[in-house]
């Protein structure tokens, strides 16, 4: 209930956070920065914001990678580096799901976009950023967000296998995420 009332106060009191400082470790190691967009998407920013102050995202792995594609990780559920990683992709957030925001944004290189099932109002707390341009994923997914710094970082992000991207052995993991103003 806390954690939906932290994401609740910063929606409402007009959110002081402008972005994330992401510190990434494994075959990719440094620090990315992501300005988040909460003109765009005031919702799903409060959410990730509020999983990142406390420390949610901290540890939580990069399950699916595709080349030429995006990276995904936000599993803070399955998805911790130190926890078993079979069902990593398939969990979220103890906060409710999100309504979709979706704009007339593009999804271009470094854009960060909340990742979610096939019901378009579903995204918790798993996002991914774009390594190449997927405008067929435009006004389909949230974007709450831009890699401003570090996208040299997000390029050595170890790549997964097959259609799907899982990534075997041990994935790179956001080690630390800071929300900035």
């Amino acid at each position: 209930m806390f954690k939906w009332a932290a994401a609740f106060a910063l929606v409402a009191g007009g959110a002081s956070a402008s972005g994330l400082e992401v510190d990434i470790s494994g075959e990719a190691n440094g620090t990315i920065v992501i300005d988040l967009f909460e003109d765009v998407a005031p919702l799903h920013v409060a959410q990730i914001t509020a999983i990142a102050a406390d420390g949610s995202y901290d540890g939580v792995v990069f399950h699916r990678v595709i080349d030429g594609f995006m990276a995904q990780t936000g599993d803070v559920q399955h998805g911790k580096s130190d926890g078993d990683l079979r069902r990593a992709g398939t969990g979220g957030s103890d906060l409710p799901d999100i309504p979709a925001e979706f704009s007339d944004l593009s999804f271009e290189r470094g854009i960060v976009g909340m990742a979610r099932s096939q019901n378009p109002n579903s995204a918790n707390s798993q996002f991914f950023i774009m390594f190449e341009p997927g405008l067929f994923l435009n006004g389909q997914y949230t974007i709450v967000g831009e890699v401003t710094s570090g996208m040299e970082i997000v390029d050595q992000i170890k790549r997964g296998e097959g259609g799907n991207g899982a990534v075997l052995g041990t994935p790179d993991m956001m080690s630390a995420v800071r929300v900035t103003e």
